[in-house]
């Protein structure tokens, strides 16, 4: 039988046999989880919790756990050499089988992070869970977990995705007009599932930003693609459902769109002051 082995991350964060006793799981720590798609606001939230002041330690987030601990994890399982994998595709079915014997996901990797508290005391945060598996594993596994999901509209998501600093203008400015020409275009950058995503008047908007040369049809196909690909694997509805199942007193719900990122920085500092 082979040893015990503990995986390093950082130098406060690891996986595995814990080497002391100030190594303990994070499911005994205080944790604030954001849970969202892309582009409904996640990155600037926490721009915005730093500006108030709020004191946390950020874990690896999503991106990083799947570089390092899940993609890892099933190539050991299946005896394949340890490198970096960078095609989407390889990715996807690495990270599905994954899912596939861990069916919490990417919160199933979470909950097997262990911190150094000697290091890190106080508050931790993960960015960030998505679907309803995941918060359904997250609520039953972290009983000291807080979590706060931020949500957007699908347009506002990918105008934000274009980089586009004001969505809300920018749909303003056209949502009273039309153009049947307009909606073709849209349906010609060949993004499968888009068109039920968006209601024609949203299309309108969308192509608009095309036609007027504020963004490019590359830098909308790959946002809509982008957010068409989340919808069928991530349904925000189920996922609200499932935080209110499952940790309704720990869970808070803000939009993005009817409260600016201060606003919703105090929110969440309110939120996290309830014993």
């Amino acid at each position: 039988m082979s040893e015990p082995t503990f995986t390093l991350l950082r130098p406060d964060v690891g996986y595995g046999a814990a080497p002391s006793a100030a190594w303990q799981p994070v499911a005994t720590r205080p944790l604030l989880v954001l849970v969202g798609v892309t582009g409904v606001g996640k990155s600037t939230t926490l721009a915005a919790l730093q500006r108030v002041g709020l004191a946390y330690h950020a874990l690896p987030d999503r991106r990083e756990l799947t570089d390092r601990l899940i993609i890892p994890t099933m190539l050991t399982a299946t005896n394949a050499p340890l490198a970096p994998i960078t095609d989407r595709t390889q990715r996807f079915a690495l990270t599905r089988a994954y899912r596939q014997q861990h069916p919490g996901g990417m919160s199933a990797a979470l909950s097997t992070l262990l911190v150094d508290v000697t290091q890190t005391p106080g508050l931790l945060l993960f960015d960030g869970l998505r679907g309803a598996n995941e918060v359904t594993h997250a609520a039953q596994t972290l009983p000291q977990a807080r979590f706060v999901m931020l949500d957007a509209p699908d347009i506002v998501r990918v105008i934000r995705l274009m980089d586009r600093q004001d969505p809300f203008d920018v749909i303003a400015a056209r949502a009273s007009t039309h153009a049947a020409h307009e909606l073709q275009r849209f349906i010609d950058l060949g993004v499968e599932g888009a068109e039920a995503l968006f209601t024609p008047q949203e299309q309108h908007i969308l192509a608009d930003l095309v036609s007027t040369g504020e963004a490019t049809a590359d830098d909308l196909r790959k946002a809509l693609t982008i957010v068409v690909e989340e919808r069928r694997n991530y349904d925000p509805s189920a996922t609200r459902a499932a935080l209110a199942a499952n940790a309704p007193e720990r869970t808070l719900i803000v939009d993005t769109v009817a409260d600016a990122p201060h606003s919703v920085a105090l929110k969440i500092l309110d939120f996290l002051r309830v014993d």
